[in-house]
């Protein structure tokens, strides 16, 4: 059954008497098709409508979405051969950030990325996306294995931010989440990094420094998230949504700074809705990416990177 987010209950209302007429009709040998067909074509022009002027607050709950495509699914649809690689060699495996080689469309890789999880258990496994230092220092260890390879980097971006509790400050979390932008700027092989959910905060940003960020249509990226920033301008979370509108969270607002370069489109309403499509458009976007940084040295895509990310620091300035 699926999930409708809060300000799509007008298309939920219409979606469940489609389906109750359905339910009728295959009990009762009633012909509806006209009037299905009718109310699919309302249903239809809504949802349309809807999410062509969706506020920022709302694209962070698409963003957020329960039943949006997760990193095993990029994987499975994009990547063969793909070979999981474990441990920052130091304390652990954390398995909110996985990587390893494998080939995307002919070409080896390395591919790495938040996973979420998408029921109680794994969410808990994957301790929801946010990453730990160990996870960081994973990632720090697997981008100096492909550059010593050769190989380019891609980077599925989606975390709410990094895991903010005691254990992971005591283990040097900040230190590890710089360590690990250091080691994405300093790869001298093509790094390409999407945004496929929520890129949040320095959890995000440390696998996100790549020569080309691609962002997908309703995902949002942000220093944090509406609610912490609500929280602290306002003491509240319920202004989340006029956090969401002051800080340029959207695709298309951080496409117009500079921040991103690309924004990849979602089926109509959002991923969640068209997983094998949204994921074939990232496959493309990644494959165009690719092939705009092949042929440069490794002098070239570091200083690319460099002045890709300071002149965002002056235009923003």
């Amino acid at each position: 059954m699926a999930t409708f987010l809060d300000f799509e209950k007008p298309i939920a209302e219409l979606q469940a008497r489609i389906d109750e007429l359905r339910d009728t009709g295959a009990e009762g040998g009633v012909d509806i098709a006209v009037e299905v067909a009718k109310l699919q074509t309302k249903s239809d022009r809504l949802l349309k409508e809807t999410f062509s002027k969706l506020t920022p607050w709302q694209k962070t709950q698409v963003a957020r979405h329960p039943e949006r495509p997760h990193f095993k699914h990029y994987v499975a649809g994009l990547f063969d051969e793909f070979i999981p690689l474990a441990g920052d060699r130091a304390f652990g495996d954390d398995q909110a950030i996985i990587g390893g080689f494998a080939s995307f469309r002919g070409q080896r890789v390395l591919v790495m990325g938040h996973e979420k999880g998408d029921d109680t258990t794994s969410r808990l496994r994957h301790n929801f996306g946010m990453g730990k230092p160990e996870g960081y220092r994973k990632a720090v260890r697997l981008i100096s294995l492909a550059d010593r390879f050769n190989l380019p980097i891609v980077t599925l971006v989606d975390t709410s931010g990094a895991f903010p509790g005691l254990q992971a400050e005591e283990r040097g979390q900040a230190e590890a989440i710089a360590r690990s932008t250091e080691a994405c700027l300093a790869a001298g092989v093509p790094f390409v990094s999407a945004v496929v959910g929520e890129g949040g905060s320095g959890g995000a940003v440390a696998l996100a420094s790549g020569n080309r960020v691609l962002m997908f249509e309703h995902a949002v990226y942000s220093v944090i998230s509406p609610e912490g920033c609500a929280s602290i301008l306002w003491r509240t979370a319920d202004k989340a949504a006029d956090a969401a509108e002051a800080m340029k969270v959207t695709a298309q607002d951080l496409k117009a700074l500079g921040v991103i370069d690309t924004i990849v489109p979602e089926p109509l309403g959002g991923a969640h809705r068209g997983p094998s499509a949204a994921i074939g458009a990232l496959g493309d976007a990644i494959e165009s990416a690719l092939g705009e940084l092949r042929g440069m040295d490794a002098v070239a895509l570091r200083r690319e990177r460099r002045e890709k990310f300071l002149a965002m620091g002056r235009a923003l300035s």
